[in-house]
Protein backbone atom coordinates (compact mmCIF):
# COMPACT_ATOMS: atom_id res chain seq x y z
CA UNK A 1 0.00 0.00 0.00
CA UNK A 2 1.34 3.39 -0.95
CA UNK A 3 1.79 5.67 2.05
CA UNK A 4 -0.22 8.40 0.32
CA UNK A 5 -3.22 6.08 0.05
CA UNK A 6 -3.59 6.28 3.83
CA UNK A 7 -4.83 9.87 3.31
CA UNK A 8 -8.06 8.65 1.68
CA UNK A 9 -8.73 5.73 4.03
CA UNK A 10 -11.26 5.81 6.87
CA UNK A 11 -12.67 3.17 9.19
CA UNK A 12 -15.34 1.18 7.31
CA UNK A 13 -17.15 0.49 10.59
CA UNK A 14 -17.33 4.10 11.83
CA UNK A 15 -17.62 5.74 8.38
CA UNK A 16 -16.36 9.04 9.77
CA UNK A 17 -13.77 11.37 8.24
CA UNK A 18 -11.04 10.71 10.76
CA UNK A 19 -7.74 9.46 9.40
CA UNK A 20 -6.62 6.00 10.37
CA UNK A 21 -3.39 5.76 12.32
CA UNK A 22 -0.71 4.06 10.20
CA UNK A 23 1.97 1.94 11.89
CA UNK A 24 4.65 0.59 9.56
CA UNK A 25 6.47 -2.68 10.23
CA UNK A 26 8.06 -3.09 6.78
CA UNK A 27 8.39 -0.70 3.86
CA UNK A 28 10.04 -0.43 0.46
CA UNK A 29 10.31 3.17 -0.60
CA UNK A 30 6.76 4.55 -0.56
CA UNK A 31 5.22 1.08 -0.40
CA UNK A 32 4.06 -0.23 2.98
CA UNK A 33 4.55 -4.01 2.91
CA UNK A 34 3.46 -4.79 6.46
CA UNK A 35 1.86 -2.82 9.26
CA UNK A 36 -1.51 -1.81 10.68
CA UNK A 37 -4.17 0.84 10.26
CA UNK A 38 -6.01 1.70 13.47
CA UNK A 39 -9.25 3.60 14.13
CA UNK A 40 -8.94 5.92 17.10
CA UNK A 41 -12.72 5.92 17.71
CA UNK A 42 -13.77 2.25 17.64
CA UNK A 43 -10.25 0.88 18.19
CA UNK A 44 -10.56 -1.56 15.29
CA UNK A 45 -7.23 -2.48 13.71
CA UNK A 46 -6.74 -3.50 10.10
CA UNK A 47 -3.61 -5.35 9.03
CA UNK A 48 -1.40 -4.58 6.04
CA UNK A 49 0.16 -7.76 4.68
CA UNK A 50 1.93 -8.40 1.38
CA UNK A 51 1.51 -4.70 0.60
CA UNK A 52 -2.30 -4.86 0.87
CA UNK A 53 -4.46 -3.12 3.48
CA UNK A 54 -7.07 -5.66 4.56
CA UNK A 55 -10.47 -4.61 5.89
CA UNK A 56 -12.13 -8.03 5.57
CA UNK A 57 -12.57 -10.66 8.26
CA UNK A 58 -12.36 -14.28 7.11
CA UNK A 59 -16.08 -14.76 7.88
CA UNK A 60 -17.02 -11.85 5.58
CA UNK A 61 -15.68 -13.49 2.41
CA UNK A 62 -18.72 -15.04 0.70
CA UNK A 63 -16.91 -15.50 -2.62
CA UNK A 64 -14.15 -18.04 -2.06
CA UNK A 65 -14.68 -19.23 -5.63
CA UNK A 66 -13.53 -15.87 -7.04
CA UNK A 67 -10.41 -15.88 -4.91
CA UNK A 68 -9.63 -19.37 -6.22
CA UNK A 69 -10.34 -18.64 -9.88
CA UNK A 70 -8.33 -15.44 -10.06
CA UNK A 71 -5.36 -17.07 -8.38
CA UNK A 72 -5.56 -20.01 -10.80
CA UNK A 73 -6.25 -18.07 -14.00
CA UNK A 74 -4.79 -14.67 -13.15
CA UNK A 75 -3.07 -14.05 -16.51
CA UNK A 76 -5.55 -15.08 -19.21
CA UNK A 77 -7.67 -11.90 -19.17
CA UNK A 78 -4.74 -9.49 -18.77
CA UNK A 79 -4.17 -8.10 -22.27
CA UNK A 80 -0.42 -7.53 -22.07
CA UNK A 81 0.21 -10.94 -20.46
CA UNK A 82 -1.84 -12.97 -22.94
CA UNK A 83 -1.32 -11.04 -26.19
CA UNK A 84 -4.83 -9.74 -26.88
CA UNK A 85 -6.79 -6.51 -26.42
CA UNK A 86 -10.13 -7.93 -25.28
CA UNK A 87 -10.09 -6.32 -21.84
CA UNK A 88 -9.21 -2.87 -23.14
CA UNK A 89 -11.90 -3.02 -25.83
CA UNK A 90 -14.51 -4.14 -23.34
CA UNK A 91 -13.57 -1.56 -20.73
CA UNK A 92 -13.50 1.44 -23.08
CA UNK A 93 -16.74 0.31 -24.74
CA UNK A 94 -18.65 -0.39 -21.54
CA UNK A 95 -17.41 2.61 -19.54
CA UNK A 96 -17.59 5.17 -22.34
CA UNK A 97 -14.38 6.70 -20.95
CA UNK A 98 -11.73 7.86 -23.37
CA UNK A 99 -8.01 7.19 -22.83
CA UNK A 100 -7.48 10.97 -22.77
CA UNK A 101 -9.97 11.39 -19.93
CA UNK A 102 -8.53 8.49 -17.93
CA UNK A 103 -4.99 9.87 -17.83
CA UNK A 104 -3.93 11.23 -14.40
CA UNK A 105 -7.32 10.47 -12.81
CA UNK A 106 -7.85 8.73 -9.46
CA UNK A 107 -10.06 5.72 -10.23
CA UNK A 108 -11.73 3.11 -8.01
CA UNK A 109 -12.11 -0.42 -9.38
CA UNK A 110 -14.89 -1.99 -7.30
CA UNK A 111 -14.43 -5.76 -7.48
CA UNK A 112 -11.12 -5.95 -9.35
CA UNK A 113 -10.57 -9.72 -9.48
CA UNK A 114 -7.11 -10.39 -10.90
CA UNK A 115 -6.83 -6.79 -12.11
CA UNK A 116 -8.11 -7.19 -15.66
CA UNK A 117 -9.49 -3.66 -15.90
CA UNK A 118 -7.23 -2.04 -13.32
CA UNK A 119 -4.35 -2.99 -15.61
CA UNK A 120 -6.05 -1.31 -18.57
CA UNK A 121 -6.81 1.90 -16.68
CA UNK A 122 -3.32 2.11 -15.16
CA UNK A 123 -1.90 1.52 -18.63
CA UNK A 124 -3.68 4.70 -19.73
CA UNK A 125 -1.99 6.70 -16.98
CA UNK A 126 -4.52 6.70 -14.13
CA UNK A 127 -3.83 5.98 -10.47
CA UNK A 128 -6.09 3.06 -9.55
CA UNK A 129 -7.36 1.87 -6.20
CA UNK A 130 -8.23 -1.77 -6.88
CA UNK A 131 -10.61 -3.26 -4.34
CA UNK A 132 -11.82 -6.83 -3.89
CA UNK A 133 -13.44 -8.83 -1.11
CA UNK A 134 -11.68 -12.09 -1.88
CA UNK A 135 -8.09 -13.30 -2.01
CA UNK A 136 -8.17 -12.35 -5.70
CA UNK A 137 -6.70 -9.06 -4.46
CA UNK A 138 -3.33 -10.81 -4.09
CA UNK A 139 -3.47 -11.87 -7.74
CA UNK A 140 -4.33 -8.28 -8.69
CA UNK A 141 -1.30 -6.94 -6.85
CA UNK A 142 0.93 -9.45 -8.60
CA UNK A 143 -0.39 -8.69 -12.09
CA UNK A 144 -0.28 -4.90 -11.69
CA UNK A 145 3.06 -4.36 -9.92
CA UNK A 146 4.53 -3.43 -13.30
CA UNK A 147 2.70 -0.09 -13.20
CA UNK A 148 5.19 1.52 -10.83
CA UNK A 149 2.84 2.13 -7.92
CA UNK A 150 -0.09 3.40 -10.01
CA UNK A 151 -2.26 0.49 -8.78
CA UNK A 152 -2.89 0.23 -5.05
CA UNK A 153 -4.69 -2.90 -3.85
CA UNK A 154 -7.15 -2.88 -0.94
CA UNK A 155 -9.06 -5.91 0.38
CA UNK A 156 -12.50 -4.69 1.39
CA UNK A 157 -16.21 -5.28 0.94
CA UNK A 158 -18.24 -3.13 -1.44
CA UNK A 159 -20.73 -2.82 1.43
CA UNK A 160 -18.12 -1.30 3.76
CA UNK A 161 -15.60 0.55 1.64
CA UNK A 162 -12.85 2.28 3.64
CA UNK A 163 -12.67 5.45 1.53
CA UNK A 164 -13.57 9.07 2.16
CA UNK A 165 -16.66 10.22 0.32
CA UNK A 166 -16.11 12.42 -2.73
CA UNK A 167 -12.61 11.06 -3.34
CA UNK A 168 -12.51 9.58 -6.85
CA UNK A 169 -12.64 11.04 -10.35
CA UNK A 170 -14.08 7.78 -11.60
CA UNK A 171 -15.62 4.61 -10.18
CA UNK A 172 -16.29 1.45 -12.13
CA UNK A 173 -17.74 -1.92 -11.17
CA UNK A 174 -17.57 -4.51 -13.96
CA UNK A 175 -19.21 -7.93 -13.74
CA UNK A 176 -19.59 -7.82 -9.96
CA UNK A 177 -22.96 -6.34 -8.93
CA UNK A 178 -24.98 -9.48 -9.68
CA UNK A 179 -22.72 -11.61 -7.48
CA UNK A 180 -23.38 -9.62 -4.30
CA UNK A 181 -26.12 -10.40 -1.74
CA UNK A 182 -27.68 -6.92 -2.13
CA UNK A 183 -27.09 -5.46 -5.62
CA UNK A 184 -29.26 -2.40 -4.98
CA UNK A 185 -27.12 -1.39 -2.01
CA UNK A 186 -23.95 -1.63 -4.10
CA UNK A 187 -25.51 0.28 -6.99
CA UNK A 188 -26.61 3.12 -4.72
CA UNK A 189 -23.59 3.28 -2.41
CA UNK A 190 -20.68 3.49 -4.86
CA UNK A 191 -21.59 6.95 -6.25
CA UNK A 192 -20.97 8.63 -2.90
CA UNK A 193 -17.25 8.04 -3.36
CA UNK A 194 -17.22 10.21 -6.51
CA UNK A 195 -16.17 13.83 -6.70
CA UNK A 196 -18.56 16.32 -8.25
CA UNK A 197 -18.40 15.68 -11.99
CA UNK A 198 -16.92 12.22 -11.43
CA UNK A 199 -17.87 9.41 -13.80
CA UNK A 200 -19.53 6.11 -12.90
CA UNK A 201 -19.63 2.93 -15.00
CA UNK A 202 -21.45 -0.32 -14.24
CA UNK A 203 -21.44 -3.59 -16.17
CA UNK A 204 -23.65 -6.45 -14.96
CA UNK A 205 -25.71 -9.44 -16.04
CA UNK A 206 -28.91 -8.20 -17.64
CA UNK A 207 -32.22 -9.78 -16.60
CA UNK A 208 -34.21 -10.70 -19.69
CA UNK A 209 -36.40 -13.39 -21.18
CA UNK A 210 -33.38 -14.79 -23.04
CA UNK A 211 -32.00 -16.12 -19.73
CA UNK A 212 -34.57 -18.91 -19.98
CA UNK A 213 -32.58 -20.24 -22.92
CA UNK A 214 -29.85 -21.18 -20.44
CA UNK A 215 -32.19 -23.46 -18.47
CA UNK A 216 -29.53 -26.19 -18.16
CA UNK A 217 -27.09 -23.73 -16.57
CA UNK A 218 -29.66 -22.48 -14.08
CA UNK A 219 -30.85 -26.00 -13.33
CA UNK A 220 -27.28 -26.93 -12.42
CA UNK A 221 -26.84 -23.74 -10.40
CA UNK A 222 -29.56 -24.90 -8.02
CA UNK A 223 -26.87 -27.28 -6.76
CA UNK A 224 -23.49 -25.84 -7.75
CA UNK A 225 -23.78 -22.66 -5.67
CA UNK A 226 -23.66 -24.90 -2.59
CA UNK A 227 -20.84 -27.12 -3.84
CA UNK A 228 -17.21 -26.89 -2.80
CA UNK A 229 -14.72 -25.14 -5.04
CA UNK A 230 -13.09 -28.48 -5.83
CA UNK A 231 -16.38 -30.10 -6.87
CA UNK A 232 -17.35 -27.11 -9.01
CA UNK A 233 -13.98 -27.23 -10.73
CA UNK A 234 -14.38 -30.94 -11.49
CA UNK A 235 -17.85 -30.35 -12.93
CA UNK A 236 -16.58 -27.44 -15.04
CA UNK A 237 -13.69 -29.54 -16.37
CA UNK A 238 -16.10 -32.34 -17.29
CA UNK A 239 -18.57 -30.07 -19.09
CA UNK A 240 -15.87 -28.17 -20.98
CA UNK A 241 -14.06 -31.35 -22.03
CA UNK A 242 -17.36 -32.74 -23.30
CA UNK A 243 -18.77 -29.66 -25.03
CA UNK A 244 -15.87 -27.38 -25.99
CA UNK A 245 -15.19 -29.29 -29.26
CA UNK A 246 -18.82 -28.71 -30.26
CA UNK A 247 -18.77 -24.97 -29.48
CA UNK A 248 -15.38 -24.60 -31.21
CA UNK A 249 -16.79 -26.24 -34.35
CA UNK A 250 -19.98 -24.16 -34.34
CA UNK A 251 -18.38 -20.79 -33.47
CA UNK A 252 -17.31 -19.82 -37.05
CA UNK A 253 -20.67 -20.76 -38.60
CA UNK A 254 -23.15 -17.85 -38.84
CA UNK A 255 -26.70 -18.49 -37.62
CA UNK A 256 -25.90 -22.02 -36.41
CA UNK A 257 -23.48 -20.81 -33.73
CA UNK A 258 -26.45 -19.48 -31.74
CA UNK A 259 -26.80 -23.08 -30.53
CA UNK A 260 -23.76 -22.49 -28.31
CA UNK A 261 -25.90 -20.17 -26.20
CA UNK A 262 -28.04 -23.09 -25.03
CA UNK A 263 -25.16 -25.33 -23.97
CA UNK A 264 -24.15 -25.39 -20.27
CA UNK A 265 -20.66 -23.98 -20.78
CA UNK A 266 -19.65 -20.35 -21.30
CA UNK A 267 -17.90 -20.70 -24.64
CA UNK A 268 -15.29 -18.04 -25.47
CA UNK A 269 -14.21 -18.07 -29.11
CA UNK A 270 -12.64 -14.71 -29.90
CA UNK A 271 -10.45 -14.54 -33.00
CA UNK A 272 -7.84 -12.77 -30.82
CA UNK A 273 -7.29 -15.99 -28.86
CA UNK A 274 -5.61 -19.18 -30.02
CA UNK A 275 -7.38 -22.50 -29.43
CA UNK A 276 -5.62 -23.21 -26.13
CA UNK A 277 -6.50 -19.74 -24.85
CA UNK A 278 -10.13 -20.20 -25.93
CA UNK A 279 -10.22 -23.48 -24.01
CA UNK A 280 -8.72 -21.89 -20.88
CA UNK A 281 -11.04 -18.86 -21.07
CA UNK A 282 -14.05 -21.16 -21.55
CA UNK A 283 -13.07 -23.19 -18.49
CA UNK A 284 -12.60 -20.01 -16.45
CA UNK A 285 -15.95 -18.55 -17.50
CA UNK A 286 -17.77 -21.86 -16.98
CA UNK A 287 -16.37 -22.10 -13.45
CA UNK A 288 -17.39 -18.44 -13.05
CA UNK A 289 -20.95 -19.42 -14.02
CA UNK A 290 -21.34 -22.20 -11.50
CA UNK A 291 -19.20 -21.09 -8.55
CA UNK A 292 -20.83 -17.88 -7.24
CA UNK A 293 -23.19 -18.10 -4.29
CA UNK A 294 -25.27 -15.26 -5.77
CA UNK A 295 -26.37 -14.40 -9.28
CA UNK A 296 -28.95 -11.64 -9.15
CA UNK A 297 -29.43 -10.23 -12.62
CA UNK A 298 -30.51 -6.59 -13.01
CA UNK A 299 -32.57 -4.60 -15.51
CA UNK A 300 -30.51 -1.71 -16.87
CA UNK A 301 -33.41 0.74 -16.81
CA UNK A 302 -34.04 0.02 -13.12
CA UNK A 303 -30.36 0.59 -12.33
CA UNK A 304 -30.57 3.88 -14.23
CA UNK A 305 -33.65 4.88 -12.23
CA UNK A 306 -31.83 4.23 -8.94
CA UNK A 307 -28.98 6.51 -9.98
CA UNK A 308 -31.30 9.25 -11.24
CA UNK A 309 -33.17 9.11 -7.91
CA UNK A 310 -29.86 9.90 -6.24
CA UNK A 311 -29.44 12.99 -8.38
CA UNK A 312 -26.86 11.65 -10.82
CA UNK A 313 -26.93 13.23 -14.26
CA UNK A 314 -26.33 12.18 -17.87
CA UNK A 315 -27.43 8.67 -16.98
CA UNK A 316 -27.23 6.39 -20.00
CA UNK A 317 -28.15 2.73 -20.06
CA UNK A 318 -28.37 -0.24 -22.35
CA UNK A 319 -28.43 -3.98 -21.79
CA UNK A 320 -26.04 -4.77 -18.94
CA UNK A 321 -24.42 -1.33 -18.91
CA UNK A 322 -25.10 1.97 -17.11
CA UNK A 323 -22.99 5.14 -17.20
CA UNK A 324 -23.58 8.30 -15.17
CA UNK A 325 -21.99 11.48 -13.79
CA UNK A 326 -22.04 12.74 -10.20
CA UNK A 327 -23.82 16.07 -9.99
Amino acid sequence: MNKNTADILVCPKCQNDKALELAIDEERGEDVIAGTLACQDCENEYPITNGIARFVAVNDDYCENFGFQWQKWKDIQIDRLSGHSLSEKRFLGDSGWSPEWIKNKLILDGGCGAGRFSDVVAGHGAHVIACDLSSAIDACRETTLIHDGRVDCIQASLFELPFRQGTFDGVFCMGVIQHTPDPAMVIQSLPRHLKTGGKLAYNFYEKSIFCWGQFIKYGLRLFTRYMSVESTLRLSHFLVKLLFPITYFLAPIPKIRILNFFLPICASHSSELNKDQQLTWTLLDTFDWYGPRYEKRQRHWKVAQMLEAQGMIEVESRSGIVQAIQK
